[in-house]
């Protein structure tokens, strides 16, 4: 069973410099953060914490598996 749980943009952004991503970059409405010619949308610094659905979803499209990620 995932061990997944919310937490506060800065911690994801950390995360996932941690699995070779680079920024936040400006990026229009959102800012992303980038893996070779991955980009990965981050959610906006004066919204709520980032909850386990949207956690999900933020790691299927970067493709980073559950395993990848409670390793960290």
């Amino acid at each position: 069973m995932s061990k997944l749980r919310p937490l506060k943009r800065k911690d994801l952004i950390s995360s996932l410099r941690r699995l070779d991503f680079s920024g936040p970059y400006a990026g229009g409405k959102h800012e992303y953060m980038q893996r070779g010619r991955l980009k990965e949308h981050i959610p906006n610094p004066h919204q709520s914490g980032i909850s386990v659905a949207l956690l999900k979803r933020i790691l299927e499209e970067a493709d980073i598996s559950l395993q990848e990620w409670e390793q960290l």
